[in-house]
């Protein structure tokens, strides 16, 4: 069965009454886990909502509460991590790692870097983001990596998906604004999705551009699930 995560980012805004809607959401449409992002200033230092988007980063002050919502709901979580110092902190909480894209590119050329030689020694699961075919890395068959197929454009069209090497990849992940790109690639075989999610559509929640609203949600898992079936 596909692997369905709902990515839900810098939607939440730092707001735990928030991340508990969006957790339930994901439970309530039968998605399999939820994902959030760690990160410092030094990510997002050019960026115009720096503040508002550090607010969202997991971190010691909120990540207890974030588990202890995770546990009442019942729905796995996981996270992104992309500062060295994240991964210690988060280790005790998940059972995977997730590595973006842009992170991802330095494994394709068969190298690490503190970062990911720190992910890769957690001995987690791990998922990576890649636009490239990633069967020329030496990681390719490690048993606790999978890799997404994933354009890092947000959002995307579907003119800018090119599925013919999905097979070569474990799953896809979403940044196109259409349920169609991620059902087709569930068709195709995928057997992890990952799509962005948010609460409102009409707010200005920075990840609304390649995000799915609650009922996208539930259509595109139903869909699916059914194409399982």
């Amino acid at each position: 069965m596909t692997f369905l995560v709902a990515e839900i980012g810098v939607n939440w805004d730092g707001d735990l009454g928030l991340a508990k809607n969006m957790m339930e959401a994901a439970k309530e449409s039968g998605c399999d886990a939820v994902k959030f992002q760690a990160f410092d200033e030094s990510i997002v230092s050019n960026h115009p909502e720096k503040n508002r988007l550090l607010k969202s980063s997991i971190d010691k002050e909120n990540i207890d509460s974030i588990n202890e919502i995770s546990e009442s709901i019942g729905v796995e979580w996981f996270c992104t991590p992309m500062i060295v110092e994240a991964v210690d902190l988060l280790k005790p909480y998940m059972n995977k790692f997730k590595i973006r894209e842009s992170d991802s590119h330095i494994l394709l050329e068969n190298k690490t870097n503190p970062l990911i030689e720190t992910i890769l020694n957690s001995s987690k699961e791990i998922i990576i983001s890649s636009q490239q075919n990633p069967k020329n890395s030496k990681y390719y068959d490690d048993p606790k990596i999978n890799w997404l197929y994933c354009v890092p454009k947000y959002p995307c069209n579907l003119s800018d998906l090119d599925f013919g090497d999905l097979k070569d990849f474990d799953g896809y992940s979403n940044h196109c604004p259409d349920i169609v790109a991620p059902i087709r690639a569930a068709s195709l075989g995928a057997e992890i999705v990952e799509v962005h999610i948010t609460s409102n559509r009409d707010r200005n929640f920075l990840d609304n551009p390649v995000s799915f609203d609650y009922s996208e949600l539930f259509q595109l898992v139903k869909q699916i699930r059914n194409i399982k079936k």
